[in-house]
Formats: structure tokens, sequence, C-alpha cells
């Protein structure tokens, strides 16, 4: 699979997931995962996931705008930058967001996120 092919297939597993169940974004990360949230950096899975089950909402869509990828590093890692709107259930606006994902292979073949680093676009 081709890093375009790849980081698209990557942002949609991400992107539905949290959308349905970020508990279960837990498999994504591990325990040398960072999450910076609006500057406040997180790290490792469970911390990671307890802060995306703590935001104050429960329902949420995201629509992808754009998906920017490049390899990195002799690791086979991968930088994916995505931007996008985000919709709370029951506000008339959508947010514009921007999410930038280090990720890097597991031995078994798949990636994991490395780094993750998210901020909400203000005009």
């Amino acid at each position: 699979m081709d890093p375009d092919q790849l980081s698209r297939a990557f942002v949609e597993h991400y992107y539905s997931a949290f959308d349905a169940n970020r508990a279960g974004l837990g498999i994504l990360y591990q325990d040398e995962s960072m999450l910076t949230f609006e500057g406040q950096k997180i790290q490792g899975s469970q911390n990671i996931v307890a802060k995306l089950t703590s935001l104050p909402f429960q329902q949420c869509q995201h629509s992808i705008t754009t998906v920017d990828c490049q390899p990195s590093g002799p690791a086979g890692g991968m930088l994916v930058f995505v931007s996008g709107n985000l919709q709370l259930a029951g506000e008339q606006h959508a947010l514009k967001f921007s999410q930038m994902f280090h990720l890097m292979p597991t031995p078994q073949g798949s990636f994991y996120v490395l780094n993750d680093i998210f901020r909400l676009n203000y005009a």
C-alpha cells in the first residue's frame, strides 16, 4: 500500500473510531505515545484515552478536508497532517481543526501513533 493510501486508510479508521467509540482508540497508541491537545501534553495510551473520553461532548462528526503525508525516517514512520471540520451534536456551526500524526511501524506490520498534535483553528 502506498503512503497516500495508507494515510487515508488510517485517517478514515481513526475518525470513524473517534466519532463512534473514543475508548477504542487506545489500541492505536502505546506507552511512549504523546498527544498534545490544544497545548496540553499527555503521554501514554491510557492517559490519552482518558483525555479523549473526558472531552465535554459525547457525540461528534469529523468531516475531513485534506490529508497530506510524508515518509519519516529510516524506521519506516510516516507523518500525516489532517485538516477538516468537527461538528458537535447540538451546535449549529462546525469547528475547523488541524491534526498531525506521526505513525510508526509495529513488528506485526501495522502502525501505531507515536505523536499526535490536535488544534482547533479559530478564525
